[in-house]
Order: C-alpha cells, then sequence, then structure tokens
C-alpha cells in the first residue's frame, strides 16, 4: 500500500524544513523527503549566511527585512508550540555586523536605496574621513570593472587616482555562523508539530492522478510510492530536474540551473573580527566579505563579467577548490583591504547554487495543479528562510482554495513587520528583464 500524506516536500535544506513548519502548523500532514542524510545537509551548509537587504525590487527588499526578524526571534519562532522539544538544542544567533557599499554620486541612485526609503530601513551616508577612523584599513579608490589575474596589465591591477564619492553603511546587518545549526533548529520544530522526515531517499518520478492535471505523490528510488495531492519541489539545485519530472518546465519563462562556485577562507586583516568588521557586498572588485570565526575572512564572489559562470550537472562536479580561482579572489579582495595577507595554501569549500537567470527566486506554483515550486533560491535567499515558509503556506493556502494566483498573484503579509510582499515578483511567468540582477547579490 502507497504511503498517503496531504503534503511532500522534496527537500530538507533550511526553506524545505522552514516551508515544512508552516504547513504543518495550518494542520497539513507534511512529509519530507531528501537524498542526503539529515537536515541542512546540502547547499545550505555550504551558506554564507549573510543577512542584508539590498535587492533589485520591492518585494525583494520587504521580504528580506521581514526574514530579519525571524533571525532575532529565533528562539520563540522554533519554539511556538513545543518549546520542550527543542529545549535540549543549541539555537543559532545571528553575529550583527554592519555592511558597507560604495556608491558613486555621478551614477543613478541604486533602486535598493529607493526602497529602503519607502520601508524605513536605516542607513547612512559617511564620508572618507569618517571610514579612515574604522580599525581595518579600507582604500576607497575604484578599481572596476574587475579584471582576471592572467591580464595584470588591466587597468584594475594598476593604482587608480579617483574616489567613490560616498560610503553607504547598513545596520541591522549580519550573518549566521553555523547554517546547518538553523536547518537543524527547523527541523526539529517541524518534528514536534507533526512533519516526517525520510533521509536517505531518492524521488525518482512524480505522479499524476487519472485526469493527469493533477499531481498525486512521487515515487522513491526503491519502488515505494507516496501518495499527497500537493508536491512542493525545494530541492536546491536538483530543482530544475525534479521539475522535469513533472513536466512543468516548458511554460516557465523563468528556471533555476545548479552553478558551482567556490567560497574562500584566509587570515583577516588587522582590525577586522566579529566585534570591528563588517560585511562588504563590492562590485568594484568583484568579491564580498565577512568575518568568520577563528580571526579568518570569508570571501565570495559578485560574478563579475570577465568570470565565465560554470552550469554543472548536479550529481557530478569537481568539488576541488581551484588554486588559480582562489588566489584571485585573495588579490581582488586586498585591493580593497590592503592589510589582508594572501595565503601560500588555498582553504575553501566547493559547493552549488540554484540560480535563475536574474537571480531572483521562484515561489510559485506550476502548471499541474497541485505542485508547487521554491526554486532558484541558492546563493542568496538562506537569510529569508523564516518568511519563506510563511510565504509558500500561504500561497499554497490560496491556490488550494481557489484563488487564481497566475491571474492576481498572491500577496503576502509579514507577521512581524506588516509590509505586503507582492509573489508576482516570484513568478515562474515573469517577464525577461534586460536590466535584471546578474549577480548573487541580486
Amino acid at each position: 500500500m502507497p504511503t498517503r500524506s496531504g503534503v511532500i516536500i522534496i527537500g530538507a535544506g533550511i526553506i524545505g524544513c522552514s516551508t515544512a513548519l508552516e504547513l504543518a502548523r495550518r494542520g497539513h500532514v507534511v512529509t519530507v523527503v531528501d537524498k542526503l542524510p539529515a537536515a541542512g545537509y546540502g547547499s545550505t551548509s555550504s551558506s554564507s549566511g549573510i543577512i542584508r537587504f539590498h535587492y533589485s525590487t520591492a518585494a525583494g527588499v520587504a521580504l528580506a527585512w521581514e526574514g530579519l526578524h525571524y533571525w532575532r526571534d529565533w528562539a520563540a519562532h522554533v519554539r511556538a508550540a513545543a518549546p520542550e522539544a527543542v529545549a535540549h538544542e543549541a539555537l543559532i544567533e545571528i553575529v550583527e555586523v554592519p555592511m558597507f557599499m560604495l556608491l558613486d554620486t555621478s551614477e543613478p541612485t541604486p533602486p535598493f536605496l529607493t526602497h529602503f526609503d519607502a520601508i524605513g530601513i536605516p542607513y547612512e551616508i559617511l564620508d572618507h574621513a569618517e571610514v579612515d577612523r574604522w580599525p581595518t584599513a579600507i582604500d576607497t579608490r575604484k578599481f572596476g570593472p574587475p579584471a582576471r589575474l592572467d591580464d595584470l596589465d588591466d587597468p584594475f591591477w594598476g593604482e587608480p587616482s579617483t574616489h567613490f564619492d560616498q560610503i553607504m553603511v547598513m545596520g541591522n546587518t549580519g550573518y549566521v555562523p553555523d547554517p546547518q545549526l538553523a536547518a537543524q533548529n527547523l527541523y526539529t520544530a517541524a518534528l514536534a508539530e507533526g512533519v516526517t522526515f525520510l533521509f536517505k531517499r531518492e524521488v525518482v518520478a512524480i505522479t499524476r492522478d487519472d485526469s493527469g492535471g493533477r499531481v498525486s505523490g512521487v515515487t522513491l528510488a526503491d519502488g515505494e510510492p507516496l501518495e499527497a495531492p500537493i508536491v512542493v519541489n525545494i530541492a536546491g539545485p536538483h530543482s530544475a530536474k525534479v521539475n522535469a519530472m513533472a513536466g512543468v518546465e516548458g511554460e516557465m519563462v523563468r528556471s533555476g540551473r545548479a552553478l558551482r562556485r567556490e567560497v574562500y577562507l584566509g587570515p583577516a586583516p588587522d582590525g577586522y573580527d566579529n566585534d570591528n568588521g563588517f560585511l562588504g557586498g563590492d562590485f568594484d572588485v568583484g568579491v564580498y566579505y565577512r568575518p568568520e570565526r577563528g580571526g579568518n575572512i570569508m570571501i565570495g564572489s559578485v560574478e563579475p563579467e570577465c568570470d565565465e559562470l560554470e552550469w554543472v550537472d548536479p550529481d557530478s562536479f569537481d568539488e576541488t577548490v581551484d588554486e588559480d580561482e582562489f588566489q584571485q579572489a585573495m588579490m581582488r579582495a586586498s585591493r580593497r583591504l590592503p592589510d589582508l595577507a594572501i595565503p601560500h595554501s588555498k582553504r575553501g569549500l566547493v559547493s552549488l547554487y540554484d540560480a535563475t537567470e536574474d537571480w531572483t527566486p521562484i515561489y510559485d506554483r506550476s502548471s499541474l495543479d497541485g505542485f508547487y515550486m521554491a526554486c532558484g533560491t541558492s546563493g542568496n535567499q538562506f537569510k529569508n528562510a523564516g518568511v519563506v515558509g510563511h510565504l509558500m503556506a500561504e500561497l499554497i493556502t490560496a491556490v488550494e482554495g481557489g484563488h487564481d494566483h497566475d491571474a492576481k498573484p498572491v500577496v503576502v503579509i509579514g507577521h512581524y513587520t506588516g509590509l505586503a510582499i507582492d509573489t508576482g515578483t516570484f513568478s515562474r511567468l515573469r517577464p525577461v528583464d534586460s536590466a535584471a540582477a546578474k549577480t548573487v547579490f541580486g
């Protein structure tokens, strides 16, 4: 006999666990299936865990600002119904450090600043003298656009004379130092709400009812069928393969793909730590960075145009850190942080993003009734895990209740901020926008 459930979620990463928790709290019988051995074991565990709010869309900014409040209220959020269930478990705490970005007043105002002002997200504009007093040396000259190390004659590696006009500093930002523990917290909370987790079980097929127009469940690799009238694809870098199983990718304007990425560790420059450090999203030098435990700095790429993106099969990719790419990222970061020492040996990790063409996620229904998607989330949606669980549960509830989401996208209201989040921004059918973000920083 097939196992029956109300909802099957494919993927036990942080967003899968969050969505399972929210659906269970709304009375659904939920089963989560994951081919890996534990919650948050895949791309979640490799996340940089950065909490920031600048996105190019109003809905993206609102989602991130609402998401911050879940982290600040994390203990209450995961212990809401069964505090004894997670009383023994360590809970994550965010490390709050400011984030700075360099602004050029000769360029158009970044769209996110307009959204910040509309929502009331605080920020400061500093001058060079104020930044010069920071414990860590920062070179505010204009180096960009970034270049590769095999072109040392490029002006990027030279000594420019012009500086950025302004330095914008955002508060309320920071990072989660243990992303997998965050997923584990949600997993434990979901268990307390009655969610069933099936680990080391791989989905190999999406099944349909006799009419062919509605999902009816999944089939596992060992042949076991799981039945449910609702299936949610939150499979991270494997999401595209799951969508193909469901036969829904043909009508999608937007879709996710597995992108191989590397993140690096090196010794932090003088004065740069959790007390005096900061986040940097630095398009001028082509990297982002944040403090890391043990006196280190974490550095990743913001996908400058000179770097070729490496789209891969999520079941077969090189997991070795590339020595040349490591040195290149460190050298780029040292343009902004002149006291950064370049290590002789590479340190870092390789993982996958599930990225869409415009780096905006897909939170949506599909052309197959009952089949929903939270895809394209890797790289910049970890910070939104709490609110995305709420968003997906609200969207599913509305559509299952008869709402025509394609004609009139669901508007979700944030629990903490009361902000209205237009989910049409995250539609699978959203049009191609030539001005859309081309980087993980959205």
